[in-house]
């Protein structure tokens, strides 16, 4: 038993998070301060995206029932002033009007929440992605003529493979 001021409190998990609270963005040194860089020509304000840490599911003892190590990053696509009307139109119809990115995948909330914002900016990031359309081709002449060489050749095999006849 604990003796002194700190008894009979519970051990702390060393995270001021707490349950659904709003962690401040950017997190570390290697961030960009001015956002979250999506595209060379797109970057997200940290005020548009909410981070949240939450308790993660699943087992792991005291440690998972009182850590809030995951994290939910999400954007909300209609409020957004970053984005122009053709990404807005885009985004709203390839994900919806707010994207999330979940990551539980560590112990550590840091860890959790650099991954989360990383899954966002990939989500967002080929959402915004246009394939070039695609052009239809045609086989070269000299393409075509050489099929159909082969084409005969081989009609001769199998021709030649049949049970010899009577002239044989």
């Amino acid at each position: 038993m604990r003796a002194g001021p700190d008894a009979g409190r519970r051990a702390s998990s060393g995270s001021t998070a707490r349950a659904g609270s709003v962690l401040a963005v950017p997190g570390d040194a290697t961030e960009d301060p001015a956002g979250l860089r999506v595209t060379p020509r797109l970057t997200l304000p940290w005020a548009e995206i909410v981070v949240r840490a939450t308790t993660s599911g699943g087992p792991g003892g005291q440690h998972a029932n009182v850590t809030r190590s995951a994290v939910v990053a999400t954007f909300d696509v209609r409020t957004s002033g970053a984005l122009g009307p053709r990404q807005r139109e885009r985004l709203l119809e390839r994900l919806g009007p707010v994207v999330r990115a979940t990551a539980a995948d560590t112990r550590s909330q840091t860890r959790n929440r650099a991954i989360a914002l990383d899954r966002l900016r990939t989500r967002i990031a080929e959402a915004l992605r246009r394939d070039p359309p695609r052009r239809p081709t045609r086989p070269a002449p000299a393409a075509r003529r050489a099929r159909v060489t082969d084409k005969r050749r081989r009609g001769e095999v199998k021709r030649g493979r049949g049970r010899p006849g009577p002239e044989d």
